[in-house]
C-alpha cells in the first residue's frame, strides 16, 4: 500500500473503552496522516496502551469506531525476539512472505546492514546486548511491506544512554524506510525528541488533553530548544510548573 495515496491512515471515531465498571477511555477522536510519528503521553494508567490495543485490532471499542489502512505490526516493551532462532533467523520472519529468493537475500542483508550488526547473523538473542536486541526487534518489524508500526514503550527497559542512541536508530532507520508510526512512552524527552507530533491524554476517563506539533528535523538532542520548550509544555500540562531562573 502507498501511503501518497491515503490522507488518514489510521483514525477514532468517538471511541470509549473501559474494563467493567472502569472507563478507560471516553469520547476519544485521532486522526493519523501518511509518514506521521505520533507519541502519546500521559499519567500511569491512563489508557495509553489500550489506546494502542484498540488501533491494532487487538481490542474492539464498546462505542465508536477504529479503522486502520495498511499493514500493521507492533512493538513492545519487551522484545518478542524468538531465543530459539538467530539474528538473520528472526529478521526473516518479517519477510516470510517474500517470493522471490533474490530479493528476499538481498532485503535481509540490507536490514542487517541498517541496524548495524554485521558479523552477529548467526548470534542467538542471548548472546546480545539489550540494545542489540531491540535492532533486531527493528528490523523485523520494518521487514516486508508493513505501513503501520505501534510501539508500546520499546526502550524503556534500556538504560539511559541506551535508550538515547536507540532513539536515533529509529530515526534512522525511519528515514531510510519511512512508516507511519504511533508509540506509547512515559518518557517526555522521549516524546518531544521523536514526534511529529505529541498528544498528552489526561487521567481516567482519557481524552486527548493537549496536542503539540513539533516541526523541528530528526535527530533532536534533548537540549535541542524545540526539546526543551516541548518538554516544559507537556510538563505544565501535567500540573508540573516549570518555571524559570
Amino acid at each position: 500500500m502507498k501511503d501518497n495515496q491515503l490522507t488518514t491512515m489510521l483514525s477514532l471515531e468517538n471511541v470509549s473503552h473501559g474494563y467493567g465498571e472502569l472507563p478507560v477511555l471516553k469520547n476519544l477522536n485521532l486522526t493519523v496522516k501518511p509518514g506521521e510519528f505520533v507519541v502519546l503521553v500521559g499519567p500511569s494508567g491512563c489508557g495509553k496502551t489500550t489506546l494502542l490495543n484498540l488501533l491494532s485490532g487487538y481490542l474492539k471499542p464498546q462505542s465508536g469506531s477504529v479503522r486502520r489502512s495498511g499493514i500493521t505490526r507492533t512493538v513492545y516493551q519487551h522484545d518478542g525476539l524468538f531465543p530459539w532462532l538467530t539474528v538473520k533467523e528472526n529478521i526473516s520472519m518479517g519477510l516470510r512472505l517474500a517470493e522471490d529468493k533474490k530479493h528476499y537475500e538481498n532485503e535481509l542483508r540490507e536490514l542487517i546492514e541498517l541496524i548495524n550488526l554485521q558479523g552477529f547473523e548467526n548470534h542467538y538473542p542471548h548472546q546480545l546486548s539489550g540494545g542489540m536486541r531491540q535492532r533486531v526487534e527493528l528490523a523485523r518489524v520494518i521487514a516486508g511491506d508493513s505501513d503501520i508500526l505501534l510501539m508500546d514503550e520499546p526502550f524503556s527497559a534500556l538504560d539511559y544512554q541506551t535508550r538515547l542512541r536507540m532513539r536515533q536508530e529509529l530515526g534512522r532507520l525511519l528515514e531510510k524506510r519511512p512508516r507511519t508510526v504511533v508509540f506509547v512512552t512515559h518518557d517526555i524527552e522521549e516524546a518531544v525528541q521523536l514526534a511529529n507530533r505529541v498528544l498528552v491524554l489526561a487521567d481516567r476517563p482519557s481524552y486527548i488533553s493537549r496536542e503539540l506539533q513539533i516541526t523541528s528535523m530528526r535527530p533532536r538532542n534533548p537540549t535541542d530548544y524545540a526539546v526543551v520548550e516541548a518538554t516544559k509544555a507537556i510538563l505544565n500540562e501535567f500540573g508540573l510548573q516549570v518555571t524559570e531562573k
